[in-house]
């Protein structure tokens, strides 16, 4: 059987973690920053696990992770 692709995208977006989660990093902070308050822009920054909801289809994006 031929390798899987992995999908670049999620790839750059995405890490798994050693306990088998896996994270990414928040939304909302790239752009129009004026009207959001510091604290808010703070909470945004570092990262967050990825919902469970939404597991399976980034581990279908990720095969190798």
């Amino acid at each position: 059987m031929p390798k899987m692709k992995t999908k670049s995208g999620a790839a750059k977006r995405f890490k798994a973690q050693g306990s088998g989660g896996i994270k990414r990093t928040k939304a909302f902070l790239r752009h129009i920053l004026t009207k959001k308050s510091t604290k808010r822009k703070r909470n945004m920054r570092g990262m967050t696990q990825v919902d469970p909801s939404n597991i399976k289809s980034v581990r279908a994006m990720l095969p190798y992770a």
